[in-house]
């Protein structure tokens, strides 16, 4: 081999080498976000599966009581425990969707990276990849709003259920010991002596 045919390289070819492999880039981590939230929503949905089992769990119980007067505040607990149970039962309705949004979005991004494939290796099709990759960012949008509501939605259920606890404590904890703090703003904070 001369070594003139090192030094003499056909920019064109190298051009598109790159510029293949630059797009080949993209969807790759556009996978390995997707791929990120679709684990971190399975374990919310995991977890909130958890809790509604829980909360059905604590519900029964409360129904299938013989003493309901043994339980303090009954009738507030219950209502709660069906509040609670309503919340976490439409979050995890929610998280179902984000994550068949968040899988659709995987798939197109996929095919996103076969198409420029086949794209640059028989040279048709080469605008094919730009609106399957743009239905898949759709998805993955789609995916990112329910998890903001569904976050919405948990938010409201901790601070239901804390409300609900810093009640009970007022009710059932000695007078002394809840006069040293107070609620302001939804925070519970020591008063000063």
């Amino acid at each position: 081999m001369p070594s003139g045919d090192l030094i003499n390289v056909n920019p064109n070819a190298l051009n598109s080498t790159v510029e293949f492999l630059t797009a080949m880039i993209t969807p790759a981590l556009l996978i390995s976000a997707t791929g990120s939230l679709v684990l971190s929503t399975s374990t919310r949905l995991g977890r909130v599966v958890d809790r509604v089992r829980e909360l059905e769990k604590r519900l029964n119980e409360m129904i299938t009581t013989e003493n309901k007067d043994s339980i303090p505040l009954y009738e507030k607990r219950l209502e709660v425990t069906v509040n609670l149970l309503d919340k976490v039962t439409s979050r995890a309705r929610i998280l179902q969707g984000a994550l068949s949004a968040f899988y659709y979005g995987l798939c197109f991004f996929i095919l996103t990276s076969v198409t420029i494939a086949a794209a640059g290796l028989f040279n048709i099709y080469r605008w094919m990849p730009i609106p399957i990759g743009i239905i898949g960012i759709l998805f993955l949008f789609y995916g990112s709003f329910l998890m903001l509501r569904e976050t919405r939605m948990a938010t409201a259920t901790i601070k239901a259920e804390m409300d609900f606890t810093w009640s009970l404590a007022k009710t059932l904890a000695p007078k002394e010991i809840v006069s040293k703090y107070t609620l302001v703003e939804g925070k519970l904070e020591r008063t000063k002596p």
